[in-house]
């Protein structure tokens, strides 16, 4: 485990892929945004817990990061925050990690690539999560 649990209180979103539980949790980061400048920025927690009778490696990451205007940015890379993660069955792997958005709002939505130890590849999906900062009011319809 990387990080502390989640954090009580805040909106968790969660999805299972073959065993692999995802949960993630978003806040604001009110302290490294500069609305004035169209600069917002969030932090993320995940936890990644292996629901499955296998080890699995989380290998790459890919995000799709979609602002309050639908300008979609996609992140492909190695890994999450440097680390090529094992989770053995039963096991949990949290990290913090964060985005910045030219809007006060958005949604990100994602997947891992995880490899088991039998060889056979997956993605494990990433539910889709909202960014939402006190600079927008949110309409429910």
């Amino acid at each position: 485990m990387v990080d502390d649990d989640l954090i009580d209180g805040v909106l968790t979103f969660e999805e299972t892929t073959e065993g692999i539980h995802i949960a993630v949790q978003s806040y604001y980061l009110a302290e490294q945004s500069k609305p004035e400048a169209q600069q917002y920025v969030w932090a993320y927690r995940i936890r990644i817990t292996n629901g499955a009778d296998q080890v699995v490696q989380l290998l790459n990451r890919h995000w799709m990061i979609t602002d309050a205007t639908g300008a979609l940015q996609e992140v492909k890379g190695v890994g999450v925050i440097g680390e090529q993660p094992l989770i053995r069955p039963g096991d949990t792997y949290i990290y913090t990690s964060g985005t910045p958005l030219a809007t006060p709002s958005g949604f990100m939505r994602g997947s891992y690539e995880m490899q088991r130890d039998d060889g056979v590849m997956f993605h494990a999906a990433v539910p889709a999560f909202s960014l939402d900062s006190p600079h927008v009011s949110l309409n429910i319809n």
